[in-house]
């Protein structure tokens, strides 16, 4: 028969009791250790890195641009009037002489006709008045030599009767008569005589006059014909037909306004090159600096010529004057890429530029440690930069090796691990 036995069975739910209490307390443990450990170090994998080196360090500033004319002439209309032919198209070469465009105005050619025709008149005039200046001259010359002839006659009469008179053979009262009328006579003949010397001057005078009305009517007629002559457009200078018309394609038949831009000219064989740089960098550029510029055909030297004061979109316009032979395929509106020599610096500690590294500035940067397999987040102070290059001043020391890439990612751990 079986015999009961309690204590076995109190027994056995102790330990199932003493079990599950044990187990609770190590997972209790094991979750506060958990919760306790550092996250792992995240795995980078190919990161770009660069070594600190100490030496000579070019600072240079790089941005794109194109080669543009020295020399661009915009040729203007000086009329407004009607194009009735266009006689040459963009890219064509042209010289001074060149007719582009023929234009007709009827306004124009009549004011041509009718200054020429007010020249002639004033002309015939100004003859017309030297015929009537010489004969009052001629008259008056015969007024003078009568006065003069008739003082004469006067007075030789004057002498003869003071004789007589001195002969009782005449009365005092003719001889006084005679004497007064000789007076008259040489006053009036002192005032001929001074007509007659004042009569060229006079003459001079009033052929000044129509001369300058002639000169007048004359400059008006040339200034006419130049408006003619400026309805046939010309190019003005040696160089390449860039354009026709300013904001669209000229037309036949259109009519165009007085000082409208009809076509652009330029010299492609003086160029310079204009490029954008950031005006972060901009600020250390100044006039004569050397520079280079990539055709991508060849590499040109230069020297900075302008610098422009206004920025404009974030960039800053800078002019480089070339000091070298263009390369073939050189021509205006190329793109290329331009650099400028701001300085050498002499033993410096410098590095490759981090991705998100600016000059005079402090940041946080990997530097790799245990052979390449990790890096840790050290603090640096930056000084001046370059376009590949910056200035290391503080926190890295000769020979490190630093993670140059995008790390923003990992910006939240002090270590990584490298792959």
């Amino acid at each position: 028969m079986d015999i009961a036995r309690p204590d076995r069975a109190r027994n056995r739910r102790r330990k199932r009791i003493l079990f599950a209490v044990t187990a609770l307390a190590a997972v209790a443990l094991i979750t506060i250790a958990l919760s306790r450990l550092k996250p792992a170090a995240p795995i980078v994998e190919n990161a770009y890195t660069g070594i600190v080196k100490r030496g000579e360090m070019l600072r240079e500033v790089r941005g794109n641009g194109t080669l543009i004319p020295e020399e661009i002439r915009w040729i203007p209309t000086l009329n407004a009037g009607r194009i009735e032919n266009i006689l040459v198209f963009p890219g064509a070469a042209v010289k001074p002489d060149t007719i582009l465009v023929e234009l007709s105005n009827p306004e124009v050619e009549q004011s041509a006709f009718d200054a020429e025709w007010g020249l002639k008149a004033a002309e015939a005039e100004f003859t017309n008045l030297q015929v009537q200046v010489e004969s009052q001259y001629l008259t008056q010359q015969a007024v003078a030599r009568t006065a003069q002839a008739n003082y004469s006659k006067a007075k030789m009469e004057a002498d003869v009767n003071r004789e007589l008179a001195k002969s009782g053979l005449i009365p005092a009262l003719t001889l006084r008569q005679s004497e007064s009328n000789a007076e008259d006579l040489a006053k009036l003949n002192e005032i001929e005589q001074e007509r007659l010397k004042m009569a060229p001057k006079s003459g001079q005078a009033q052929l000044a006059v129509q001369s300058a009305k002639v000169k007048q009517l004359h400059a008006q007629l040339e200034l006419k014909r130049q408006l003619v002559n400026s309805l046939k457009v010309r190019a003005g200078m040696d160089g390449i037909l860039q354009k026709l018309g300013d904001l669209a394609p000229l037309q036949i038949g259109q009519e165009v306004t007085v000082g409208a831009n009809l076509a652009r000219v330029a010299n492609p064989t003086r160029l310079k090159a204009e490029i954008k740089v950031a005006e972060t960098q901009a600020k250390d550029i100044t006039s004569n600096q050397s520079a280079s510029i990539d055709t991508r055909n060849g590499i040109i030297p230069g020297h900075v010529i302008r610098i422009d004061p206004a920025v404009q979109n974030g960039t800053v316009t800078v002019e480089v004057g070339l000091d070298g032979p263009l390369p073939k395929g050189a021509r205006p509106d190329l793109s290329i890429d331009g650099t400028i020599m701001l300085e050498r610096l002499t033993n410096v500690l410098y590095v490759g530029r981090p991705v998100q590294g600016q000059p005079e500035s402090t940041m946080g940067i990997f530097k790799v440690q245990d052979g390449g397999k990790s890096a840790a987040r050290v603090t640096i102070k930056l000084g001046r930069s370059s376009v590949s290059t910056i200035e290391v001043l503080q926190g890295l020391k000769e020979g490190d090796q630093i993670v140059l890439s995008d790390m923003s990612s990992w910006d939240a751990y002090p270590f990584v691990r490298l792959r």
